[in-house]
């Protein structure tokens, strides 16, 4: 493939299979880099986009934000970077710099952010991609590059909410779900320091939960021992929303507790009380709060970065060939993943 061509893989309509194109490489601007890929994860969000499951943001569109490759080339203003520099580049692609929450560091709140992947016609399944240089986040030497792949949004989306609300051993943890994200929530929690409860409604995932670094384990159908558990999370991680029953997440949560969600997910949130019960009335009674969790600044994720490698923070993965693209889609829309899958450019 030419240096002045990209080939990738693209979405021509919601729902259908990716198709390959190529496309003529953008220009940079002084302030971008280029990067060669070489590894893209295949996250969910990604699957969500291409069906459309959150209204159409226009098509073609490209998927891919969970992008590792080498810098081959760089604007005239871009600084710390040079050709040949590993780099991770995640969703984010771009941020004002000038609104109230760049100028606080917290750049992933920009009012004007652009992403680099996955609602553009120009992700990471493709040869190469243009990013600000700002958001191309060098990797540590020792880390794998289908490691840093995933780390670079499930990653960032479960670390900085635990570092952030937990305070070591003190802090009760649950993680709910233990897929993709959960998975690695797991091992963040550990490492952190927290007790940690896995809770799934597979009974299958207690072995591989407390190797991950889960201390207990909870059915989430087991109506009793959710009971036993009342009040006992300070932090309720749920990384898989759908299908919750969000009154036993209520229940497990303690008053003056956190529920965390850091997964998209086309669903409403059943906090409707009009009968006067129900979660929306434990909620307010108990005093819980809900935050939100997709991205982290750039502070956030050279930080996650460092403490994945220092804490050895492994996902499990399934790499395959960019050309089988289509395939990889099928296998993470049907949960057949185990946990991840990392696209290789062939």
């Amino acid at each position: 493939m030419s240096h002045s061509t990209v080939a990738g893989y693209s979405a021509q309509a919601p729902g259908e299979r990716l198709k390959s194109v190529t496309y003529a490489a953008p220009v940079l601007k002084e302030d971008e880099v280029r990067v060669a890929v070489t590894h893209c994860g295949v996250c969910h969000t990604d699957i969500h986009a291409v069906d459309g499951d959150f209204g159409v943001f226009g098509f073609p569109m490209m998927p891919g934000h969970e992008i590792v490759g080498q810098v081959t080339e760089l604007g005239a203003a871009v600084s710390g970077l040079k050709v040949g520099d590993r780099v991770g580049v995640g969703w984010q692609g771009r941020c004002c710099g000038e609104c109230e929450w760049c100028r606080a560091g917290d750049e992933h709140l920009c009012l004007r952010i652009a992403d680099c992947g996955t609602w553009t016609p120009y992700g990471g399944f493709a040869s190469s991609v243009v990013v600000d240089g700002r958001f191309a986040c060098p990797l540590p030497a020792g880390m794998a590059p289908e490691v840093a792949a995933v780390l670079m949004c499930a990653g960032i989306a479960v670390y900085p909410p635990l570092r952030k609300y937990t305070s070591g051993a003190s802090t009760r943890v649950g993680i709910a779900g233990i897929g993709g994200l959960g998975h690695l929530a797991l091992q963040f929690a550990k490492a952190l320091g927290c007790e940690v409860t896995a809770l799934s409604s597979s009974p299958g995932k207690e072995e591989e939960a407390r190797a991950l670094g889960a201390d207990h384990f909870l059915l989430s159908t087991d109506q009793g021992a959710m009971e036993e558990k009342e009040f006992g999370f300070d932090l309720l991680l749920c990384t898989a929303p759908a299908g919750n029953d969000w009154a036993n997440l209520v229940l497990v949560l303690t008053k003056n507790g956190r529920l965390v969600l850091p997964a998209f997910s086309p669903i409403d949130l059943p906090l409707g009380a009009a009968s006067g019960s129900g979660p929306a009335v434990d909620f307010v009674a108990h005093q819980v709060s809900i935050t939100g969790s997709f991205l982290g600044s750039r502070a956030d994720m050279r930080e996650m970065l460092a403490f994945a490698e220092e804490h050895r923070i492994i996902p499990r993965i399934e790499l395959m060939p960019m050309s089988e693209v289509n395939d990889a889609i099928l296998r993470v829309r049907q949960n057949k993943a185990r946990y991840r899958v990392v696209l290789v450019n062939d």
